[in-house]
């Protein structure tokens, strides 16, 4: 990819704040991102050259868009301006997936006909607060979340009907309903007004299904190189128990389940569990179970029952883990630790810790996962020394 098509900068970056690189030639970006992992994270072994893209636009396959109105009334859509609540109003993102924004741009083009209020944040009034799109990169399929501060939309049919008239290639449309006075993007409540409720995508061969509020990576070219890694670094050999913790909809676990001989995955989420084990059962994978609950939890007790695991797959939030957690594994004392990071920040912190309780960095592999942001993801292997 020619590299001045980097220098294309997005009008709204300033605005936006989305993409603290915007401007920067990718080639600098993935160094500035070398650097920042190898500053904090040198000292605990090497650090391989960061993985980036071929193109690193339009990766984004889950899109969000708020709906507001401006100053003269006419309806916008876009994202919030970093730290505030006012909406900039974005006709193309440059990373966020090109169909899905498609979509959005259609479904603020259909409001004035269906006489649809967007939804003040100041006064409540109004209807559509946000739309959220999600695309499976590799079966095509796509949702459509309406999320609507009444379950009441009216004459929803021939909304659907309309739309899929534009966008044939819309799988299904869920009315997701939040009327708390909230920061959160989705309610708990929904309404399937057309297809599934779901979707389907392929990753490392097997097959996931992502419902509205199911975590799914939303980079999936990039998401096949980091758990293609991560499964290498466990180096299963078919006669491994591994331990899934966080394992939320159970894609890791499901794909190092043809090389191991059990995976177990444990998850708080009760919705994510419910569908990884739809997951397993969709695979046709028999050697994995799931648990619902606290991941450190559950390892402390399997430690106290005297049992095993040779490696735990440990991909926590940007907090990183807590030093309980942590502890719950050294308790279980895997071979292998495989630890997947989005913030190397607190990677740096836990590895700190886990290397001072008898584990040595055996690699480090930076992978690029959010282009032209100043995140990036790191999956590390640590071995009982």
């Amino acid at each position: 990819m020619e590299e001045k098509k980097t220098q294309t900068v997005c009008p709204y970056a300033k605005k936006c704040g989305g993409c603290q690189y915007q401007g920067v030639p990718y080639s600098a970006q993935l160094k500035k991102k070398q650097n920042q992992v190898q500053g904090l994270l040198k000292k605990f072994g090497n650090v391989k050259p960061v993985i980036g893209m071929k193109d690193p636009y339009f990766y984004r396959n889950k899109v969000h868009a708020v709906f507001d109105r401006d100053r003269k009334g006419n309806i916008i859509s876009g994202i919030y301006e970093a730290g505030t609540h006012r909406v900039v109003s974005i006709e193309q993102c440059l990373i966020e997936d090109e169909k899905s924004q498609e979509i959005i741009r259609t479904i603020r083009g259909m409001l004035k006909s269906f006489k649809i209020k967007t939804y003040d944040e100041d006064t409540g009034y109004g209807l559509l607060r946000h739309v959220l799109v999600r695309r499976g990169f590799s079966t095509g399929e796509v949702m459509v979340v309406l999320v609507v501060a009444s379950p009441i939309f009216p004459s929803k049919n021939n909304f659907v009907k309309a739309l899929r008239k534009v966008h044939p290639e819309i799988s299904t449309v869920v009315l997701n309903i939040n009327d708390k006075n909230t920061s959160m993007v989705l309610g708990e409540r929904e309404i399937v007004l057309y297809g599934k409720g779901f979707i389907r995508d392929t990753l490392c061969g097997k097959s996931f299904r992502i419902s509205p509020k199911s975590f799914y990576q939303v980079n999936s070219v990039q998401t096949e190189i980091l758990y293609g890694k991560a499964v290498e670094f466990a180096g299963l050999t078919g006669k491994e128990k591994v331990i899934d913790a966080y394992c939320g909809i159970g894609t890791i676990g499901l794909v190092a389940s043809g090389k191991a001989r059990e995976v177990v995955g444990v998850e708080l989420n009760k919705d994510a569990v419910r569908d990884a084990r739809i997951n397993a059962r969709e695979n046709k994978v028999v050697n994995i179970s799931f648990r619902q609950g606290d991941a450190g939890e559950f390892m402390e007790a399997m430690a106290e029952a005297g049992e095993k695991a040779d490696v735990v797959f440990m991909d926590p939030p940007r907090s990183g883990s807590s030093e309980k957690f942590l502890n719950s594994v050294i308790k279980l004392s895997p071979k292998k630790i495989v630890y997947i990071s989005c913030n190397p920040e607190t990677l740096a912190r836990d590895l700190n810790f886990l290397t001072r309780k008898n584990y040595i960095v055996k690699e480090i592999q930076p992978v690029e996962m959010f282009c032209f942001t100043d995140h990036t993801e790191v999956v590390t292997w640590l071995e009982q020394k």
